[in-house]
């Protein structure tokens, strides 16, 4: 895979994307989010790859939308093309485990991203901010509703209304981050984690992640269900039977993905 905005790498089974606009500070232009959908799709499809990780550089993983892209286009132009759905959606549809690994600003679009993630590990010099209210317009990509969702609605609704960037240690606080490491240490953190899970059953993972995200979805007795149905469902895998058997014995488990 060659790109011209992201860099892809593969280190066993675990495959990274790292978003390539330095000069512009990350930001996520159309030729970007549509190299990433494309990678994403691929990774996706690649057998060999059991679980994702989206980071940026040391001083922005994303810091927006790109405004010089976006600042002349008319309602046509972003109603027809279906800006955004088109292609910055693709990390929500994929079914591996995604983490992003957030170092420096994750601003507007760049936020919505690393939301779009299954879960954030970030530096101690992050920063977090849905900015859009400052430059005449609103989150787009799902900003109002994941943040909300993440960390309630009193804090979301001021950061979307006055452009207020929130730092690494009031996001963990506020649950929007799983957790906050020191910025020499966030790739090897990430990288452990998501050795971590490449190392399990990709369909418990599968299963697992999907279960979590029903949960925003459903009230609370329907989400039992899923997830009651998905557990039932597991033992029909040959790794639940090899987990339980490894546990067991005693020995580690070697699962097959089936």
């Amino acid at each position: 895979m060659a790109f011209e905005n992201i860099l892809v790498e593969k280190t066993g089974a675990v495959a990274v994307i790292r978003l390539n606009r330095p000069k512009a500070m990350n930001a996520l232009n159309g030729q970007l989010t549509a190299e990433l959908a494309q990678a994403l799709a691929e990774l996706e499809a690649d057998d060999a790859v059991r679980c994702l990780v989206i980071t940026g550089n040391e001083k922005a993983f994303a810091a927006g939308a790109d405004i010089k892209e976006m600042k002349d286009r008319s309602f046509m132009d972003v109603y027809k093309t279906e800006f955004i759905t088109s292609t910055w959606e693709q990390v929500t549809k994929i079914r591996k485990p995604a983490i992003a690994a957030v170092a420096g600003y994750a601003l507007g679009g760049g936020c919505e991203l690393a939301m779009m993630c299954d879960f954030i590990i970030a530096a101690d010099n992050a920063r977090f901010g849905q900015p859009e209210i400052t430059i005449g317009t609103i989150p787009g990509s799902g900003g109002t509703q994941r943040l909300t969702r993440f960390v309630g609605k009193s804090k979301a609704m001021e950061m979307c209304l006055t452009g207020r960037m929130m730092d690494a240690a009031e996001a963990e606080r506020a649950g929007l981050v799983s957790r906050v490491v020191p910025l020499a240490e966030l790739m090897a953190e990430t990288m452990k984690a998501a050795e971590k899970i490449a190392s399990l059953s990709l369909p418990s993972m599968m299963m697992a992640k999907e279960a979590i995200n029903r949960a925003y979805e459903t009230t609370l007795a329907e989400g039992v269900r899923f997830e009651r149905r998905l557990f039932h469902a597991t033992f029909a895998t040959e790794d639940q039977k090899e987990g339980m058997s490894a546990f067991s014995e005693k020995r580690p488990p070697r699962f097959r993905d089936r």
